[in-house]
């Protein structure tokens, strides 16, 4: 495990594999990978079996969160990597209070996608 891998390992609680997100969503496997690979959704490479995992706090009530895709773009067009970006989502901001992906799940996507914008200034 990489220094990034713990990192980013510390601050988000629960992971899913790709197939459990299939499940969850409705959706074939192929097309969660598509959702990856479109950037709606990160998936890192964890555990002894390197299989891509996605943090279970983007899943919520069957549907990826709200606002997260454009969060993602907003971050990625700033030069963020994903595990940066995992980072910047999972880490406490006293001012939205919690996390980034705590906001996004409470339906306060415009807080965070403020936020996210005002990180490339």
């Amino acid at each position: 495990m990489t220094e990034i891998d713990a990192k980013t390992d510390a601050l988000v609680p629960d992971w899913l594999y790709l197939p459990d997100i299939a499940e969850l969503l409705d959706i074939e496997v192929t097309r969660v990978r598509q959702l990856v690979k479109e950037g709606q959704l990160i998936a890192v490479r964890r555990g002894e079996n390197r299989a891509l995992q996605v943090p279970a706090a983007f899943i919520q009530d069957g549907k990826v969160v709200k606002g997260l895709s454009g969060t993602l773009t907003l971050l990625r067009d700033d030069g963020f990597t994903d595990e940066e970006m995992l980072e910047w989502l999972f880490t406490p901001d006293p001012s939205l209070p919690g996390t980034p992906a705590q906001a996004l799940a409470e339906n306060r996507g415009t807080e965070v996608k403020r936020r996210a914008q005002a990180l490339a200034v």
